[in-house]
């Protein structure tokens, strides 16, 4: 396996990301890892090295510039709001990343997908909505609600979500609402929920920093593994989803 941190930008912003591939010679399908609200830390980074391991080219994304991450969960949701508060900030740097991997000679361009956790949950779930071309979309304890709602045809993607059901901070209100929507816009969707799960289940750190930060924050193994298997077989099947 190659792997490197790598620097590049959005505009005259200087973004930090991590990149991973496997070392023999050829062409990778290819998956953009969105970071938590945490910023791209050695979670997303450990991530792309588990992609890498499964064949693909990976490439965690920086969306907060010069690889900022924080410390705890005051300065996240300091990070996080001042991103989303700027003006087509999270489309240019995704964008940006999304550049970046097609000008490497060992990633497959017609086979590109991006998964998130947390806030990169939601991301990835809004670019499907922007209708970029992707081969698959994943959230991962992403938050699902939206001010701009799917079209009917508007989403290329395919989307498979992994939901923790006894998530506070994504309630089953916003739950029937994104079905809905992904109904509504017939797109080709996974959606999987599982009992005991709560926000931050993929993180072997979110107890930990759940209790240090006073959030409802937990890992969940069974939760984890299952996900994470579910994402390596959907990344390697271009037939339509059964859903559960």
């Amino acid at each position: 396996m190659h792997s490197e941190d790598i620097e590049y930008t959005a505009g005259d912003l200087p973004l930090r990301g991590y990149f991973a591939s496997p070392s023999s010679s050829g062409q990778y399908p290819c998956v953009l890892v969105v970071h938590e609200w945490w910023g791209c830390n050695d979670y997303v980074k450990t991530r792309v090295d588990m992609l890498a391991a499964e064949g693909f080219a990976a490439m965690a994304i920086d969306l907060y510039g010069s690889g900022k991450t924080a410390a705890d969960g005051e300065e996240a949701a300091s990070l996080m709001n001042t991103l989303l508060e700027t003006p087509n900030g999270v489309l240019d740097r995704f964008n940006a990343a999304l550049e970046w991997v097609k000008a490497r000679a060992n990633v497959s361009t017609s086979n590109i997908s991006a998964i998130g956790y947390c806030l990169g949950g939601a991301v990835v779930l809004n670019m499907a909505r922007a209708g970029l071309d992707l081969n698959l979309v994943a959230s991962f304890h992403g938050n699902l609600a939206t001010q701009h709602p799917a079209s009917q045809g508007q989403i290329k993607a395919r989307v498979a979500v992994f939901h923790g059901n006894d998530d506070v901070m994504i309630p089953a209100e916003q739950v029937a609402a994104f079905t809905a929507e992904m109904e509504a816009a017939k797109a080709d969707y996974l959606f999987v929920g599982y009992d005991g799960a709560m926000h931050g289940f993929t993180n072997p750190l979110a107890t930990e920093r759940g209790q240090k930060n006073n959030l409802p924050l937990a890992y969940n193994e069974h939760a984890d593994k299952d996900s994470w298997s579910q994402l390596i077989k959907q990344l390697g099947d271009s037939e339509h989803y059964r859903r559960q």
